[in-house]
């Protein structure tokens, strides 16, 4: 017997990396309080670099200063990872979801991120792979082309490049 699920998806075309993180969040209450279904963001950020909580500096290749002359913004954020760029026509998926509801743990819906990333680059003639142990994405050769962070709660992201 299969159970109907409804997934929202929303399109917003580029938005500013504060305003998608405080839409997200209030996305993430409403759906652990029942008020909305899973929903899905797809958009686009601004020329953006992102810190995770382990914080890796020596990862940014260029000073601060120098970001915001490049119209660059730089976040620090709570996900785990490491440094990652997000600019336009980089594709970025938010999907807020109940794991619970769909009977999933961290380890399986990082590796169903992955295999939906090689699915969809192999839908554009892409020969893509899930991360090795250590190593999550989706990769072409040694070249990582698809990134996923993801906090604790009903949050994650996709970013293919």
């Amino acid at each position: 017997m299969s159970v109907s699920r409804k997934l929202q998806v929303w399109k917003l075309g580029i938005v500013d990396y504060s305003a998608a993180l405080k839409l997200q969040e209030k996305l993430r209450t409403d759906r652990k309080a029942g008020m909305v279904t899973d929903t899905i963001l797809s958009l686009q950020h601004p020329p953006t670099y992102t810190l995770g909580k382990r914080r890796t500096y020596h990862n940014l290749l260029v000073t601060e200063s120098d970001l915001k002359t490049m119209g660059a913004e730089l976040h620090f954020t709570e996900r785990g990872g490491d440094i990652t760029f997000h600019g336009p026509r980089q594709a970025v998926i938010y999907p807020i979801v109940s794991l619970r509801d769909i009977g999933f743990g961290a380890r399986k819906y990082v590796e169903s991120l992955e295999l939906a990333m090689v699915q969809l680059a192999s839908l554009y003639g892409v020969i893509a792979q899930p991360g090795i142990k250590g190593e999550t994405g989706a990769w072409v050769g040694d070249r990582k082309i698809g990134a996923i962070g993801v906090k604790r709660y009903l949050r994650g992201s996709l970013h293919m490049v």
